[in-house]
């Protein structure tokens, strides 16, 4: 039988955590509560009971090779801490890989969130065929990574692929972060959720505004569902979202010129409602996407000596299982 790994993908809500072979078969997966409120020591030992009731069950016969553990925030890859993260209060500094490997007896790898989701998306999923790529998870903010030859590149701190810290408006809307005009600000379900209460306060978006108070658990979706149904103002959130995303596109484009860029994270799932607006942009605003736009029949020519280069925006394919496969992907081939 085949050894296995562990990927957990730890979040401020839930923990999820799965069992993986070197072949990439997925054996089982769980998903737990995470109760933040009560502190890294618990959230720890809540991790590795799952951790140990899941292996307990593969362990026959089979060797854990180890666990990969994706955390939302800024991660010290070198000692193994959490140095800031918004979901992970009071984590600051906390020994946590030096606390699972002591309970698990077993190596650990600790990456940002981000970064996780990208390997385990290079492995199996939509950029499995490129060996550069970039990847973009929209949920509460935006997230990244940066895979170049295929590894993580982490940048002199481990901070690289901060896309959703790029500034995109000027003097915009204030970021937690301290600046103005984060592209998370306007790409993001937060910032669905920004524009619906400001369209609302304003009187331009009365169908949002009877949703938004019929439903106790109004969200970005919901948003997106009306914009598929027809509303006017939901469907322009939607067009201000994907010119806020094709803008920080473009950008990345040009600077980085990499094969892929994927799109992952909750708010993916709204693609059909900001993705013309998205590639309309990027044309506009990218001559390097212009010149190879798959869309574009004259780039798809090519020589006879040489394939036709081009850049390919598309979305995730693993959705919230990528965490697992990257996770696990990290004990075989550390990025």
């Amino acid at each position: 039988m085949p050894d296995f790994s562990i990927g957990v993908d730890l979040g401020g809500t839930n923990l999820r955590i799965g069992a993986v072979t070197p072949d990439g078969k997925l054996l089982e997966k769980i998903s737990v509560s995470t109760k933040i409120s009560l502190g890294a020591d618990h959230v720890v030992n809540e991790m590795c009971d799952a951790i140990l009731r899941l292996t307990s069950q593969y362990k026959n016969g089979r060797k854990l090779l180890g666990a990969g553990i994706g955390i939302p925030g800024m991660v010290d890859l070198e000692n193994g801490t959490v140095c800031k993260s918004a979901n992970l209060p009071g984590w600051s500094d906390y020994p946590v890989r030096q606390e699972i490997e002591r309970r698990l007896g077993a190596p650990i790898i600790l990456e940002n969130d981000a970064n996780v989701h990208a390997v385990g998306e290079k492995w199996l999923g939509a950029a499995r065929d490129v060996d550069n790529m970039a990847m973009f998870t929209l949920g509460t903010g935006i997230g990244g990574c940066i895979i170049l030859d295929g590894k993580i590149f982490h940048g002199m701190t481990g901070m690289a692929g901060e896309f959703g810290h790029v500034t995109i408006e000027p003097e915009g809307v204030p970021c937690g972060c301290g600046n103005r005009g984060c592209a998370e600000r306007y790409a993001s379900a937060s910032a669905v959720v920004r524009m619906v209460r400001e369209m609302i306060d304003c009187g331009q978006a009365p169908e949002l505004a009877k949703a938004a108070s019929a439903d106790p658990e109004f969200s970005a979706k919901s948003v997106y569902n009306l914009a598929m149904q027809g509303d006017p103002a939901a469907r322009e959130i939607f067009h201000r979202f994907g010119r806020a995303l094709g803008i920080l596109l473009a950008g990345m484009v040009n600077v980085l010129n990499l094969e892929m860029y994927v799109i992952g994270g909750g708010v993916a799932s709204a693609w059909d409602a900001f993705a013309p607006t998205m590639f309309q942009e990027m044309r506009e605003r990218s001559p390097i996407y212009f010149s190879s736009d798959p869309e574009n029949p004259k780039n798809k020519q090519g020589t006879k000596s040489r394939k036709p280069r081009l850049t390919v925006v598309t979305r995730a394919v693993l959705g919230s299982d990528a965490g697992l496969y990257g996770g696990a992907r990290l004990t075989h081939f550390p990025a």
